[in-house]
């Protein structure tokens, strides 16, 4: 289970720590009755796996594979090196063993942890293309005003981890050219007047924020966003939405009727 932005619940990030110290003890326990026999070089190899294991599930975090390696190295000194039962290792080829646990343990969880990354980023800025390329495809195929801002509504609630999201035509009775709410520029920026909000570090402000729709270099209407505090809003996803608002006003049709 996770929170709408990804990110693991607490209950299943305490679970996968205990898993990360928990799972390289389970394996040592295992080649304990063969330590005499098994080379350190081995079992070694088996908890890197179980480290490699640990990290790739986990690789939202650093720390689960971190706290793996510790453990890992903590057990291979413990139970499968002389003196047996002791934090103490009496063979210095043992002793590189060990650190090389530790050093390639290391290794593979930052790697996963990268790898993961880089997997999240492609897919959100997949999904952002997905989003503009529906929003085409409807502008292209003559869907209805209505239509058009209706599910640019959803997409951009979608990208921003919005609360709420709703258009706002101009041509409505009593609607007014300009607002008093922060806007989302062309920039990219969050700005009330000369007020630019630090969007980067702390995500939208928690109010309605304006993101103007403009036809031909006319404001046309506005999309009224109640962002949800404290979610990020990177400029791709900024973007994202001046890119939607941008289709929504190639749909707009001067002498329609539909808000």
């Amino acid at each position: 289970m996770t929170t709408r932005q990804g990110q693991p619940t607490t209950a299943r990030r305490s679970l996968e720590l205990a898993a990360s110290v928990l799972a390289p003890l389970a394996v040592t326990l295992i080649l304990v009755p063969f330590r005499d026999h098994l080379a350190n070089a081995a079992a070694a190899l088996a908890l890197v796996a179980v480290v490699v294991a640990v990290a790739s599930v986990t690789a939202g975090s650093r720390a689960p594979g971190l706290l793996a390696t510790v453990s890992a190295a903590i057990w291979f000194d413990l139970f499968l090196t002389k003196p047996f039962e002791r934090l103490a290792i009496a063979q210095s080829r043992d002793i590189e063993t060990a650190i090389a646990l530790a050093i390639v343990g290391a290794a593979v969880t930052e790697i996963a942890v990268r790898s993961r990354q880089r997997y999240e980023i492609a897919s959100q800025e997949g999904g952002y293309l997905a989003a503009i390329r529906d929003a085409s495809d409807l502008v292209a195929t003559g869907a209805p005003m209505s239509k058009v801002t209706e599910s640019a509504c959803e997409a951009l609630s979608e990208v921003l981890s919005l609360r709420s999201c709703r258009f706002e035509s101009v041509r409505a009775a009593g609607a007014a050219q300009h607002s008093s709410r922060p806007q989302l520029e062309r920039t990219g920026e969050v700005e009330l007047g000369p007020t630019r909000f630090p969007v980067d570090s702390s995500g939208l402000p928690d109010e309605e924020v304006e993101l103007q729709v403009q036809h031909r270099g006319v404001i046309v209407g506005r999309f009224v966003m109640t962002p949800t505090p404290g979610a990020p809003a990177s400029i791709e996803q900024r973007i994202t939405a001046i890119a939607l608002a941008d289709q929504t006003g190639a749909a707009y049709e001067p002498e329609s009727k539909t808000a």
